[in-house]
């Protein structure tokens, strides 16, 4: 094998590695972007000893991604109930039935609520 081809190869893994970082480890960083993509520059400038630019690009590449995956579920107001939130993904097709009571025990009384502001005030 040449070098040619083991350099796409080699920053295919290395935005895998960035992917998987940004989706481990997003939930903790929801209202701060810049900081979970810090953190993951530096995950990779200290696991794979990248060069702290080439970290930037393959990390901005594997956000990019992850966006694209993340903003592309849909709520799926047919299919819903008073108790069930039905999500739907409609590149894959898959659909899920979020229980109401686990959205606002996770997340609306989260100790963490200043993220979302009330939508009646």
């Amino acid at each position: 094998m040449n070098n040619f081809s083991a350099v796409p190869e080699y920053q295919d893994v290395l935005q895998s590695a960035a992917l998987a970082f940004l989706e481990r480890h997003h939930c903790e960083h929801l209202s701060d972007d810049q900081q979970l993509f810090s953190r993951a520059v530096q995950h990779l400038v200290a696991d794979y000893d990248v060069q702290t630019q080439v970290a930037e690009k393959i990390v901005h590449l594997a956000g990019t991604t992850m966006v694209a995956v993340r903003d592309r579920q849909r709520l799926n107001i047919q299919s819903s109930t008073s108790t069930h939130t039905v999500i739907v993904d409609p590149v894959t097709g898959r659909q899920w039935a979020v229980p109401v009571s686990l959205i606002y025990e996770r997340i609306i009384n989260a100790p963490d609520l200043g993220r979302f502001r009330l939508a009646n005030s």
